[in-house]
């Protein structure tokens, strides 16, 4: 059914519940597994920075973004996946979706953030805006994973 597919991760609650999910349906699948981690700027980061740019900052974010990325991999890889890690810069919905067409995948897998209805307006839902951009299906994770004790 599935057989590339392309997990997004940014280290968060959430993004572990796409990460078991995805590795779930990855190993059921026999599918390659393209993770990606995307280092975003927010507005009151940039306009600061346009003040006084600061390379130290971007610099320790993508060094978290690393280190979220290998976590992810290492999580993959103890599942007997094998995983290609890709880093980018931008904005999550854009990168999320180039990759997705630059690899082929034909499932992106994300979890969903619970937001307020002034942030998601502000911000925008990742999810939601994937549906509208993604070259395939995208599958936005919102139960917990239940742990391969549990389903037995």
């Amino acid at each position: 059914m599935y057989r590339n597919i392309l997990l997004a991760y940014d280290g968060s609650t959430d993004g572990r519940e796409a990460l078991c999910q995805g590795a779930k349906l990855a190993k059921l699948c026999q599918a390659e597994v393209q993770l990606v981690a995307v280092v975003t700027t927010t507005q009151g980061v940039a306009m600061a920075e346009a003040v006084y740019p600061s390379a130290e900052c971007i610099e320790r974010d993508l060094a978290e973004a690393r280190r979220v990325l290998e976590e992810g991999a290492a999580h993959l890889q103890a599942h007997g996946l094998t995983v290609t890690s890709y880093l980018r810069h931008g904005e999550p919905v854009d990168q999320i979706a180039s990759i997705a067409r630059q690899v082929g995948a034909d499932l992106i897998v994300v979890g969903h953030r619970e937001q307020g209805t002034l942030a998601r307006w502000w911000r925008g839902s990742v999810g939601a805006s994937l549906l509208a951009n993604a070259p395939c299906n995208v599958l936005v994770c919102v139960m917990p994973c239940q742990s391969e004790s549990d389903e037995q």
